[in-house]
């Protein structure tokens, strides 16, 4: 067999515009019958770069969609203290319908008591053992936004699964394990066989090269290369990193947990990077607020 397959690209951004729109009619719908805009707060603490323009491509988000939002900085010594007061405010405010503490969150500040803090009612992210519990369940709930973000990807693109084996590399509460349950399900996308497998795992590229889905958020640049992964494959990138380059304008290029080069050839499907997954957390991110703003 041909180590050379005609693959095509899972778009994030051309699948995002398409739930985007549905997301804006929706939206004014609510507008209309309660007389205000679906509303997110971010909350932005520290001066991270990544996390900066993660939160800024959030806002932009919301503008596109009729959504109101609002950004709240706080300076890095910000206490925990502090943080959590904020929280509770925000949960007890009529006029947010959902908000998100942008991770990580400076060393002196207790991430998980952060998140057990926020009303699962409003907590879009999806990070709240409640709603982590109801998708274990198949309950209605907010749902993780990068692993609910490659459903939608792979529902778009009407990607066949059932039956699939699929593989996670990397087995985070917020990607890696809630990706395996929700590839899972008894739904589509779903009816996988599920691999979950991680850093301390045995034989990886084995394991790798058996999967007929391969979702990588490992968190390492390049890590899975073109003899990792089995002809025909379809191959979801998380991961992004920025990688020094001379050639640029900006010095550097972004990158993903997939060396896109080496691998794209032998796969049926690949999401790109950038322009994959990271649209897709985003109007994850829209679909749970929509959803609470609709209550």
């Amino acid at each position: 067999m041909s180590s050379q397959t005609t693959y095509r690209e899972l778009n994030g951004v051309e699948c995002g515009k398409a739930v985007r729109a549905r997301i804006s009619a929706a939206a004014a719908q609510v507008h209309a019958k309660r007389g205000h805009a679906p509303h997110l707060v971010a909350v932005l603490v520290g001066e991270d770069p990544a996390s900066q323009t993660y939160v800024a491509s959030k806002v932009k988000a919301c503008g596109e969609v009729g959504f109101r939002s609002t950004l709240l900085k706080e300076p890095a010594d910000t206490t925990e203290a502090a943080l959590l007061a904020l929280v509770d405010k925000l949960n007890n405010d009529p006029s947010v319908d959902g908000f998100i503490v942008q991770l990580p969150l400076p060393g002196h500040i207790n991430e998980e008591r952060v998140t057990l803090a926020i009303a699962p009612g409003k907590d879009v992210d999806g990070f709240h053992p409640q709603n982590l519990g109801r998708m274990m369940l198949g309950l209605p709930g907010y749902l993780p936004a990068t692993p609910n973000g490659i459903v939608e990807l792979l529902k778009h693109y009407e990607v066949a699964t059932e039956g699939k084996h699929c593989v996670v590399v990397g087995r985070s509460n917020i990607v890696g394990t809630p990706m395996g349950i929700l590839m899972s399900r008894n739904t589509y996308p779903g009816n996988c066989t599920v691999t979950i497998a991680h850093s301390r795992t045995k034989d990886l590229p084995s394991i790798t090269r058996q999967a007929d889905i391969l979702v990588v958020a490992i968190g390492k640049p390049n890590f899975i290369t073109a003899d990792r992964v089995k002809q025909g494959a379809v191959v979801v990138d998380v991961g992004i990193h920025r990688l020094a380059d001379a050639s640029r304008k900006s010095g550097f290029r972004l990158c993903g947990d997939v060396d896109f080069d080496g691998v794209a050839p032998k796969c049926s499907w690949i999401t790109p990077v950038p322009g994959g997954v990271g649209p897709m957390t985003v109007t994850s991110l829209l679909m749970n607020t929509l959803k609470a703003a609709q209550g």
